[in-house]
C-alpha cells in the first residue's frame, strides 16, 4: 500500500505558526515580481470566500479584514526537507511533492512497525504536525484517500482494485488538479488543465470518466486524456522515491541591509566557505540554492543547476551572482547551500595531445559568448604601438579580439 501524508495549508503554517491560523482571517500575500494573488489562506478567510490564486483586490473586497502574512520560500523549503528527512528516518522510501505533500510504501515498513495501522502511527508521530494520511495501492488513490481523511483519522482505500475504483468514483475530477500540482517542481500542467474541459463535456466525477470508451478519451484529449482515465481507474505508474542526499549550508549574516555589489562580495564569502567545507570531501557541485532573509519580512529564495558540475570559485560567483538581481529588498542575512554534488576533481591531462585548431575553436567561441552576454567591448587584447613613446597612452592600445 502507498501511503500520502498531506499537512494543509502548510507554507502559511511555517510563515506564521499553528496558533495564529485560529486567530484571524490570513494569507500569503503575493511575492514580489510575480502575478499579484494571493497564497494558502487560512481557514477564517475560506469561510469569506478567499481562495489560493484569487486576485487581491478580488480577496480583499471578499474579506476586508483580511490580513496578509509575507511569504517564506525559504523556510518552507527547509520545513519540507526536515519532513522527509523524517520519514526517512522511520526507514521509508518517500517521493516528495510539493512541499507539505510526501508518499512512501507501507510495504517494506510492515516489518518494522507492524500492520498499515502501526505505520500510519509512527509516520503521524514522526511529522511533528496535524496531518492527513491516507493510503491506496497506488500514490492517485493514496492522494485520493488523504483528501477525505482527518487530522486524527486516517482513510484507505482498497485492498483491491475493484473496492478503489468504487471509493473514487464519487469524487470530483478537480482532484486531478490537486494530484497534477502535487508533484511539486514535476507538476504537469497539462494534466491540472483537464477537469474544465472534462466539466463543460457532462464529466464531473471520476466515476464518469472512468467510465468513458478509451478511444474516445484517446481521440478528444491524447495522451493526458489516458492518463487521466487510468488515474480514475486506480491505476498509476511506480513510485520514483528521492536519494537522500547530504546538504552543506553556509549562511553570513549581514551588518546592515546590503544589496548591490556588498551582496555579490557576501556571496563570494559563502561560495570560498563552502568549497573549503571538509564534508564536501573534493566532489564538486551539482545545483546550489541562494536564499536571504529580508529586511521588510519574509524570506527569498532561488535554485541554480549548473551545466556541469563546478568546483571553481569564480565560475560559481559569475553564474550565481546575476540571481542576486531578483532580490525583491534589501537583505540581512544570505544564505548558500549545495543541493548536488558530482564526482570528485582531478588533475588528469589529455592523454592525446589537443590540436591547436581545436583549442583555437573554443577560444573562439568563448569570446563570441562573452560578447553576447556583455557587449562587443567585453574581449580585448593588449597591442604594442610606439613602445618608446613618452607618453604613455601612445605606447599601448586596446583592440577587438579576432576571432576569426
Amino acid at each position: 500500500m502507498i501511503v500520502c501524508l498531506q499537512i494543509p495549508r502548510f507554507a502559511l503554517t511555517v510563515a506564521v505558526g499553528r496558533e495564529a491560523l485560529l486567530s484571524a482571517p490570513l494569507a500569503l500575500a503575493p511575492e514580489a515580481g510575480r502575478e499579484p494573488v494571493v497564497g494558502e489562506p487560512s481557514a477564517a478567510a475560506e469561510t469569506q470566500g478567499v481562495r489560493a490564486g484569487m486576485r487581491l483586490g478580488e480577496a480583499l473586497a471578499r474579506c476586508p479584514g483580511l490580513r496578509l502574512v509575507p511569504p517564506d520560500p525559504a523556510g518552507v523549503a527547509d520545513a519540507h526537507d526536515r519532513l522527509l528527512a523524517a520519514l526517512e528516518g522511520i526507514g521509508a522510501a518517500v517521493e516528495a511533492g510539493r512541499p507539505g505533500l510526501a508518499f512512501f510504501d507501507a510495504h517494506a515498513l510492515r516489518h518494522l512497525h507492524g500492520d498499515l495501522a502501526g505505520v500510519i502511527t509512527v509516520a503521524r508521530r514522526a511529522a511533528g504536525r496535524p496531518a492527513r494520511i491516507g493510503a491506496g495501492p497506488a500514490r492517485f488513490a493514496a492522494l485520493a484517500a488523504a483528501s477525505r481523511a482527518r487530522a486524527r483519522r486516517a482513510e484507505v482505500f482498497g485492498p483491491d482494485l475493484r473496492a478503489v475504483q468504487r471509493a473514487l468514483a464519487a469524487l470530483p475530477v478537480d482532484l486531478l488538479v490537486t494530484f497534477a500540482e502535487g508533484r511539486g517542481e514535476h507538476a504537469d500542467i497539462a494534466l491540472a488543465a483537464l477537469p474544465e474541459p472534462l466539466r463543460r463535456l457532462g464529466v464531473s466525477t471520476l466515476g464518469e470518466l472512468a467510465a468513458l470508451p478509451r478511444a474516445a478519451v484517446a481521440d478528444r484529449f491524447g495522451a493526458v486524456g489516458l492518463r487521466a482515465r487510468e488515474l480514475a481507474r486506480g491505476k498509476d505508474v511506480p513510485l520514483r522515491p528521492r536519494e537522500p542526499v547530504e546538504q552543506l549550508q553556509e549562511e553570513l549574516e549581514l551588518p546592515e541591509s546590503a544589496s548591490g555589489p556588498q551582496l555579490e562580495q557576501a556571496l563570494g564569502l559563502l561560495v570560498d566557505r563552502l568549497l573549503a567545507r571538509r564534508e564536501r570531501r573534493g566532489r564538486a557541485l551539482r545545483a546550489a540554492v541562494v536564499s536571504a532573509v529580508l529586511v521588510e519580512g519574509g524570506t527569498w529564495r532561488d535554485r541554480m543547476t549548473f551545466r556541469e558540475p563546478l568546483t571553481d570559485p569564480r565560475r560559481m560567483r559569475l553564474v550565481l551572482a546575476p540571481k542576486l538581481a531578483g532580490l525583491p529588498a534589501p537583505a540581512e542575512v544570505l544564505r548558500l547551500r549545495a543541493e548536488g554534488f558530482g564526482p570528485p576533481t582531478g588533475a588528469q591531462g589529455a592523454l592525446v595531445e589537443e590540436p591547436a585548431s581545436a583549442r583555437a575553436e573554443r577560444l573562439r567561441e568563448a569570446v563570441r559568448q562573452t560578447r553576447v552576454a556583455a557587449g562587443p567591448d567585453a574581449a580585448l587584447r593588449v597591442l604594442e604601438v610606439d613602445p618608446d613613446s613618452r607618453v604613455p597612452e601612445r605606447r599601448l592600445v586596446l583592440a577587438p579580439w579576432e576571432t576569426a
